[in-house]
């Protein structure tokens, strides 16, 4: 149990739900501070991981710029209440300002604090396999 909050799949499902609003800021710096100091990416539209903050703000500059909005399809959480982490897999879609539209498969792995803050340690997002 965290202090104030039980991590629980509805905190992680919130996560993600703030990094979505997040990235439909528009704001590189907004999207990066929801990533651990020591986060990883491995990107969506990007074949070069990304291996620190300044790295994963480059990425979200030009991925932002296609103004995305993204909704999950399906997913499964896991929670591991011993080391405060949580996995959240799936698949989702983003559409993108112009319409268009990708389906892809995702990964994120959250570290929460004691007042159930989670931060991404890794996020993983690719285009599915046609």
């Amino acid at each position: 149990m965290i202090q104030n909050k039980v991590l629980s799949k509805q905190l992680v499902r919130d996560q993600f739900e703030n990094w979505n609003k997040a990235i439909q800021t528009g704001d590189p710096d907004t999207v990066v501070k929801l990533y651990h100091e020591k986060g990883t990416l491995i990107p969506t539209l990007s074949n070069q991981v990304r291996y620190n903050h300044n790295e994963i703000k480059d990425y979200f500059v030009h991925f932002l710029a296609k103004k995305p909005k993204g909704e999950i399809n399906e997913s499964n959480i896991h929670i591991f209440e011993e080391s405060k982490t949580a996995s959240y897999v799936g698949l989702y879609t983003f559409e993108f300002g112009d319409g268009s539209k990708a389906t892809c498969r995702f990964s994120y792995l959250y570290q929460f604090n004691d007042q159930g803050e989670g931060l991404i340690l890794h996020h993983h997002s690719s285009l599915l396999p046609e």
